[in-house]
């Protein structure tokens, strides 16, 4: 079981992390979560955690805010991937860490961009479950599904009257997880649409994408237009992509 501990950061917000293993040599390896599900769900499940873990590896998750165990306002002001972009930087303050190796999918993937192009302590990159949408739109990928379904899906009194698969997913997530829907909803309202100084990330980086993830469409625009990427697809949608076991295999071998 990890360990399970608070800061606060930045703006005063309450931010939650999950340690698992102990300090190596190695830098530590920071997982930034998804939209709508928490650190231990986006990692644990797909068996990432335990393959780092076996690879020598300290692993940590923070919950971003609004989401799992972190603090969960309702105003749209004090969301957006920048912010937690800050929230990291202040957690890697917080551990002591000199550098670590950090890895995002879907919104953290903007999260952990966000952060490797201002921060030197990135010492390697891996973002999954985007692709030319980091170019094209500034952030996560809104043509194939709009923001405005996502939030009318967490909104909707009853979610077996949306038609809209994608946000239906997310809507059915969000349920399962006990998620606080409204806490969600103001962070599709703030989501990252400004872009990514890409060019300034000079470092080894990975982009993981599946093959049918329409919200990361052409990944090979993102990789080209990181100074030093690689790609690697995966079988699978934006969910179901994490269960190809090369999702964590590729995450161990990258990192190590």
């Amino acid at each position: 079981m990890p360990s399970r501990d608070t800061f606060t950061s930045w703006d005063r917000t309450e931010i939650a992390y999950w340690t698992w293993g102990e300090p190596t040599d190695s830098p530590p390896v920071v997982l930034h979560h998804g939209f709508v599900v928490h650190a231990r769900a986006n990692w644990e499940a797909p068996g990432v955690v335990d393959a780092l873990l076996g690879a020598g590896r300290q692993v940590i998750g923070p919950d971003a805010r609004g989401h799992g165990d972190s603090q969960k306002p309702h105003d749209p002001a004090l969301y957006g991937e920048q912010r937690m972009a800050r929230d990291l930087a202040v957690l890697i303050d917080v551990i002591g860490a000199a550098q670590i190796d950090l890895v995002g999918y879907s919104m953290g993937a903007v999260v952990a961009l966000l952060l490797a192009a201002e921060d030197g302590r990135v010492r390697r990159l891996i973002v999954g479950g985007v692709g030319s949408g980091i170019v094209e739109c500034g952030g996560v990928d809104r043509r194939s599904l709009a923001n405005d379904a996502i939030i009318e899906a967490l909104q909707a009194e009853d979610p077996e009257t949306l038609t809209e698969r994608g946000a239906r997913a997310f809507r059915q997530l969000a349920d399962a997880l006990g998620s606080d829907r409204e806490a969600l909803v103001a962070q599709a309202r703030s989501i990252h649409r400004a872009g990514v100084e890409l060019e300034r990330i000079d470092l080894p980086a990975l982009v993981l994408a599946g093959e049918e993830d329409p919200l990361a469409i052409r990944p090979q625009v993102l990789a080209e237009a990181l100074p030093h990427a690689t790609l690697q697809l995966l079988v699978g949608d934006h969910m179901s992509a994490l269960a190809d076991p090369r999702f964590a295999t590729s995450i161990v071998e990258f990192l190590a």
